[in-house]
């Protein structure tokens, strides 16, 4: 059943990259979903990033201090954040918030018939439902990302200040010697992937509800679980390629 819906998303992913190439798709909608998918995340997305890093410098800083590494925290914690932490948890918070709301959205629009009305028009429901979404996600969830990734890792600085008196120029050394662009593109190519997995999957969802209104909530529920096990696989395939 899972390897089925996969299929339905590719296609429906190409549909919608179509649509958007035909330049059917208006500006408009696609400014109005970005609002409204990633910049609505933006506070509950860099507030986990934020945590996140503050527990990790935590855990790590008395033991890195005893060992004589100290120097070594700042340098550790962006690799962590930047390949992994960031991108991730930025991607499931806008997929918990902003991806079940587009399936509960289209989802309606399916059980109330509207889905219908629009074929009636000779418009593809695929495409003027979907590509301003994939869009506005593939664009957005990365530069959410990228904000994400300044705030822990500053946010790590602070705490490591704070709990061992690290001080930031020692901090910010380790960051830049242990970085690598290679990180950075990377992690920017994490969150284009999740931000297309985000909208499709769930649109996908949303669209295949049939029924009435309880129909609606449980393919939200699905939806947010079918997007987070996608996007973990996607997060497992990517660090294979690219860190084995």
């Amino acid at each position: 059943m899972m390897i089925d819906f996969l299929g339905k998303c590719v296609q429906n992913l190409f549909t919608a990259v179509k649509y958007m190439c035909s330049g059917q798709m208006r500006l408009k909608h696609a400014i109005t979903q970005a609002a409204e998918i990633s910049y609505d995340s933006l506070i509950i997305s860099l507030s986990i990033s934020f945590v996140a890093a503050a527990v990790i410098t935590i855990q790590v800083s008395k033991q890195f201090l005893m060992s004589g590494a100290d120097s070594y925290i700042g340098g550790t914690l962006a690799i962590v954040i930047i390949r992994e932490i960031a991108p991730a948890f930025v991607a499931l918070s806008i997929g918990a918030r902003a991806g079940t709301a587009i399936s509960a959205e289209i989802a309606n629009m399916q059980v109330t018939e509207q889905v219908d009305a629009i074929k009636t028009l000779k418009v593809d429901p695929v495409g003027y439902y979907f590509a301003p979404r994939i869009l506005s996600a593939a664009v957005t969830v990365p530069m959410v990302t990228i904000i994400a990734e300044l705030v822990g890792i500053l946010g790590g600085m602070v705490v490591a200040y704070l709990t061992i008196g690290l001080h930031p120029n020692r901090y910010i050394n380790s960051v830049w010697a242990w970085l690598a662009l290679k990180d950075f593109y990377v992690s920017i190519l994490k969150a284009f992937v999740f931000g297309i997995l985000i909208a499709d999957v769930c649109a996908t969802q949303g669209y295949e509800t049939s029924g009435g209104a309880k129909e609606v909530g449980f393919s939200t529920t699905q939806a947010a679980i079918k997007c987070t096990i996608y996007m973990l696989l996607a997060d497992f395939l990517i660090n294979f390629v690219f860190y084995l």
